[in-house]
């Protein structure tokens, strides 16, 4: 899934901007992200409730293995069926984008301190 086949998904939804962020996209709206594209999938960001609603949907979660764990990031794929209902996905993505609202601010990480020279 390429940018230009995300902006015509989500127009519906409003207008979004799409980030290059490691090896996929980030999907911003309102300045918040609230969904990323990785291996051509779209996930959305989601809270406990949103997952829920997905997951009846056939929705997987966005994990990866990291040092012999697994990892999820709290982003759930779209339901395939809502890939060709724009309105459909446009409620998804207005509830992601809720989910982005809630979520507490990152504080930015510490400087490093380098040792004192002696």
């Amino acid at each position: 899934m390429d940018a230009e086949t995300i902006e015509e998904l989500l127009a519906s939804f409003g207008p979004v901007r799409l980030k290059r962020m490691f090896s996929g996209l980030g999907v911003f709206a309102d300045g918040l992200m609230m969904a990323i594209v990785i291996d051509g999938i779209l996930y959305f960001k989601a809270d406990e409730a949103l997952a829920a609603r997905l997951a009846a949907r056939g929705s997987a979660p966005f994990a990866y293995d990291r040092r012999g764990r697994r990892v999820e990031l709290g982003y759930w794929s779209a339901p395939e069926a809502a890939l060709d209902d724009a309105e459909d996905l446009a409620g998804i993505a207005r509830a992601a984008l809720a989910v982005a609202r809630r979520a507490p601010a990152k504080r930015p990480r510490a400087a490093r301190r380098s040792a004192p020279a002696a």
